[in-house]
């Protein structure tokens, strides 16, 4: 395994392997057996940084989420798993009341609301301190400086050690960041964001917003990245549901562009030239990128996990990875 530094305090940052564990639908779909196994197999290969949400599947098990949290409170219990394995949660998308979607009837990133899901999800993990908590989503309403006042002072208090941000506009990553280095405050550190190999449509609507596609890294988000290297990055969704290597799960629509013919002609050769599958290639070309992400896998099964471990070890050439940076 490899391994990557998130964060710049002293008192915050964190040492984490550069593939993390999506538990999603640990808890849900995934059996708490089989998670288990994975996340022994995760640790066993030297995994770890682990990703969750407080309101992780509520639309598998109409809930409010939590599941996956609880789950992972009792596998840490089970197997006196201590700080070394970074949890990273996230709160915003929590929907408040049973049935409903975050859409229309989210918790938000009110000061109060910040406070009150980041002591259950502490209660629900079995930790004393966070070590990564994000704002889930944007939230178009409580003022930006509510906000981040309202994180920060979970920081002073040795609650939460990290921030991080996901599924917020570049514009709106800034105006927070801004607002807390004013102000003396800890900011966002950790950006969580889908992110892939092939390159989607920039022009398709999305449920969550009204101007494109909702949380995806685009040319502004790299371009903002470039300019802020301290900034770590984590890509969710990094191979498509399993799109890469299943028929039975197609391509998007957002993905329905010549491009994506290029790419995949591209990521087939150098697949073919290092003996690897297209997920290790999507993989190794995150970790090793003039940009480098932190993949985020999902696995609902060990060997399935194995495959994405794998990657950590594909080296591509400066050739194999001129060639799959320029296909278009």
């Amino acid at each position: 395994m490899e391994y990557r530094q998130i964060g710049t305090d002293p008192a915050t940052r964190r040492t984490v392997s550069v593939l993390s564990l999506g538990a999603m639908l640990f808890g849900t779909r995934t059996d708490e057996q089989t998670a288990f196994a994975v996340l022994d197999r995760y640790v066993e290969a030297g995994g770890t940084f682990v990703d969750t949400s407080n309101n992780y599947a509520y639309w598998l098990d109409d809930s409010q989420g939590g599941a996956s949290e609880r789950l992972l409170g009792r596998w840490r219990r089970s197997r006196g798993v201590g700080d070394e394995i970074t949890i990273a949660t996230k709160l915003g998308a929590r929907p408040l009341a049973p049935g409903t979607g975050w859409i229309d009837n989210g918790e938000g990133l009110s000061a109060e609301t910040i406070r009150t899901a980041a002591e259950q999800s502490r209660e629900r993990l079995g930790m004393e301190r966070l070590p990564l908590l994000y704002a889930h989503v944007d939230d178009r309403v409580t003022p930006v400086t509510e906000t981040v006042e309202a994180f920060a002072a979970l920081v002073a208090e040795g609650t939460v050690g990290l921030l991080g941000v996901s599924n917020h506009w570049s514009w709106k990553v800034e105006r927070a960041r801004a607002v807390a280095a004013a102000k003396g405050l800890p900011g966002y550190e950790v950006l969580q964001y889908s992110h892939s190999y092939l390159r989607r449509r920039t022009d398709m609507p999305d449920a969550a917003s009204q101007d494109g596609p909702f949380g995806v890294v685009a040319g502004d988000f790299l371009s903002y990245l470039r300019a802020e290297p301290d900034l770590a990055m984590v890509a969710y969704s990094p191979l498509l549901g399993g799109a890469y290597s299943r028929d039975d799960r197609p391509f998007g629509t957002d993905l329905d562009h010549p491009g994506t013919r290029a790419r995949l002609a591209a990521l087939d050769a150098v697949a073919a030239e290092t003996g690897a599958t297209r997920n290790q290639v999507v993989l190794s070309w995150l970790i090793g990128g003039e940009i480098p992400f932190i993949p985020l896998v999902g696995a609902s099964s060990v060997a399935q996990l194995n495959e994405s471990l794998a990657a950590v070890d594909l080296s591509l050439t400066p050739d194999q990875r001129t060639r799959l940076d320029t296909a278009f």
